[in-house]
């Protein structure tokens, strides 16, 4: 998953976290693609400084995602729902067998969660 994606990913879940200063920049960068010249322009602070917190705040969240796995958890839900509409549609088809065994893998995979 590319950094830019996986950093908004995890500032919508973790961005309570942080502080306000390092959640308002990770947002100004990542979502509303400002440049580090234009937040520091804004923020009447220096490229560095805006870097440094960036940098800060990027680290926490990454920390936030190790300990909690919230991110990880749900592309794991995403996968399983993805998985159980295929055997939804091999019902229709009607390839039972195949379902069953699916079903178990399923229901394992779930049961790690």
């Amino acid at each position: 998953m590319e950094k830019n994606v996986q950093i908004g990913i995890l500032l919508d879940i973790y961005g309570k976290l942080l502080t306000e200063k390092q959640r308002q920049l990770l947002e100004d960068y990542y979502n509303n693609d400002l440049s580090l010249s234009e937040i520091a322009e804004n923020e009447n602070i220096t490229r560095q400084a805006v870097r440094d917190n960036l940098k800060k705040g990027e680290n926490n969240l990454f920390e936030y995602e190790e300990k909690l796995e919230i991110m990880k958890k749900n592309k794991i839900k995403e996968e399983t729902v993805k998985e159980i509409e295929n055997e939804i549609c091999k019902v229709e088809k009607k390839e039972i067998s195949s379902i069953q065994k699916n079903i178990k893998k399923i229901k394992d995979k779930l049961n790690l969660l």
